[in-house]
C-alpha cells in the first residue's frame, strides 16, 4: 500500500510577509524588482536564516533619478517602523574627501575636534528603529558614486563582516540592519535609450522586454565600471529601477494627490475637500511628464499647479472648513481653475465614535465627489445665531447660586 505524500510549497509566504508586500506596492509604483528583493530579506529575516555575522542584505539600487530609489527605503521604513524617518541616511555628496570620513565614524582621541565629533553611525541609532517584534535596521548610502574612496574602503568591512570601528574604537554591529546603496549610474545612458537617440528604430517600436533587459544591462555595466570587483562581490543582489511609464505616473499622480488631501486635512486653518477632474489630471501629467527627471517632475508640477493656488485660497479665506472644490482645466487659459461646488459643510471632528477611515480614503486620492460620512451639510449661520456657550454656561451659574442659597 503507497502512502500519498503532499508536496511542500516552498513559494508560499507567511501572512506577515504577505501584508508587507501587499502595503509595499500599494506605495510604490513599479519596480516590481525592487519590492520582490525588499519581500524575500523580510521573510528570510523573519524567519531566522540570514547569515550570522553578515548584515540581513546588501542591495544597490541603480537607476535615473525619480525612478523611486529612495522611496523604495522611505517607504519600507514607514511599513515596517511606522516613520518614513527611521533610518540612518548617509549623503554620500558630503564625503567627496577622505578626511571628512571622520563625520560618519568619529575622530579618534587626541585629534582637534575629537569630543565635538559625534559618529553619525552608532549601536544607539541602529537601535532607535527597534520594536519588541522587530528588531531591524536600515541604512541608507544615498548616490554612493559620489563618495571618495575612503568611504568605499570602509563599506568592504560592513558589507562582508557587518562590523564598523568607530573613531574611538567601539565596535558597531551591523548584523541586524539593511545596507542600502543608491546609485544614478547609467542614468543618462538610460534615458538616452528609452527617448531614442540617433538611428530610424525608437523605444516605441522595440519589444518591451528587450528594452528592460537593455537597460538593466547598461545600468548595471555602468556600476562595474566605476566599483571595484571586491566591492560589487560584497552586495547580495543589484536592482534596477526602470524609468516610469505614462500609465505609472497616472498612478503616482493619484497617490500625490492623495498626499496633498491628506496634508489639506491636516491644516489648522480650515479642512476641506477637492477633486480633480479627469481634464486637469492630464494636464498635470503633461506639465509632469519628463522622463530625465521621471516622478520629481510629476511632484513640482503638483505643488505649483495645485498646492500654491489652494495655499491662497486658504490664507485668502475664499475657502472654508468643509467645502468641496473641483480643480478642472481651462483651455483657453492653458491652466487649472479652482470651483466650489459645495458650501457650508460642517465637518464635525469630535465624534463618539471615531470611523474617519473610509472616508478618508474616499477623499485623499482627488477622485470623490462625495462627502464623507463626518461631513453634515447645513446651511451657513452667523455668528450671532450659533449658541456660543450656553448650555456650558447654565450649569455653572445654577452651582454658584445654589452656593448663594445655602
Amino acid at each position: 500500500m503507497s502512502e500519498f505524500i503532499l508536496p511542500l510549497d516552498p513559494n508560499k509566504r507567511s501572512t506577515q510577509t504577505v501584508d508587507f508586500q501587499s502595503a509595499l506596492r500599494a506605495k510604490i509604483v513599479g519596480q516590481a524588482e525592487g519590492v520582490q528583493a525588499l519581500v524575500d530579506l523580510y521573510q528570510v529575516f523573519c524567519a531566522g536564516l540570514n547569515s550570522p555575522g553578515r548584515p540581513v542584505g546588501n542591495l544597490l539600487f541603480l537607476g535615473p533619478t525619480g525612478s523611486g530609489k529612495t522611496r523604495m527605503v522611505e517607504a519600507a521604513a514607514q511599513i515596517l517602523f511606522g516613520d518614513a524617518k527611521s533610518i540612518i541616511k548617509v549623503d554620500c555628496a558630503e564625503f567627496q574627501h577622505s578626511h571628512e570620513i571622520a563625520k560618519l565614524i568619529g575622530s579618534p582621541p587626541g585629534y582637534l575636534g575629537h569630543r565635538e565629533t559625534h559618529p553619525l553611525i552608532t549601536q544607539d541609532a541602529l537601535s532607535a528603529s527597534h520594536t519588541d517584534k522587530l528588531k531591524l535596521s536600515f541604512l541608507l548610502f544615498d548616490e554612493i558614486e559620489k563618495a571618495s574612496d575612503a568611504l568605499w574602503q570602509l563599506l568592504l568591512g560592513m558589507l562582508d563582516k557587518a562590523t564598523l570601528t568607530l573613531g574611538d574604537n567601539r565596535k558597531v554591529d551591523l548584523s541586524q540592519t539593511v545596507i542600502f546603496l543608491t546609485s544614478n549610474l547609467g542614468g543618462g545612458e538610460i534615458s538616452e535609450l528609452m527617448q531614442g537617440g540617433m538611428g530610424f528604430i525608437q523605444p516605441k517600436d522595440k519589444p518591451a522586454d528587450l528594452l528592460d533587459e537593455k537597460v538593466e544591462r547598461t545600468a548595471v555595466e555602468a556600476a562595474r565600471r566605476k566599483f571595484s570587483p571586491e566591492f560589487m562581490n560584497r552586495l547580495d543582489k543589484v536592482v534596477v529601477f526602470h524609468p516610469l511609464q505614462r500609465q505609472q505616473l497616472e498612478e503616482v499622480l493619484a497617490i500625490e494627490l492623495g498626499h496633498v488631501q491628506q496634508r489639506v486635512l491636516e491644516t489648522a486653518k480650515g479642512q476641506f475637500l477637492f477633486r480633480v477632474t479627469e481634464p486637469g489630471r492630464e494636464f498635470l501629467l503633461r506639465e509632469g511628464t519628463d522622463q530625465r527627471y521621471g516622478a520629481r517632475h510629476l511632484k513640482r508640477a503638483i505643488e505649483r499647479h495645485v498646492v500654491y493656488p489652494l495655499a491662497n485660497l486658504l490664507a485668502t479665506e475664499q475657502v472654508q472648513l468643509g467645502d468641496l472644490v473641483r480643480i478642472d482645466w481651462d483651455g483657453q487659459h492653458n491652466g487649472l481653475t479652482f470651483v466650489r461646488e459645495g458650501e457650508g459643510a460642517l465637518v464635525s471632528t469630535l465624534t463618539a465614535e471615531p470611523q474617519p477611515e473610509p472616508a478618508v480614503v474616499e477623499a485623499k486620492d482627488g477622485r470623490s465627489t462625495n462627502a464623507p460620512a463626518e461631513v453634515v451639510v447645513e446651511p451657513r449661520k452667523s455668528r450671532a445665531a450659533l449658541p456660543a456657550a450656553t448650555p456650558a454656561a447654565a450649569p455653572q451659574a445654577r452651582k454658584k447660586q445654589d452656593r448663594v442659597n445655602s
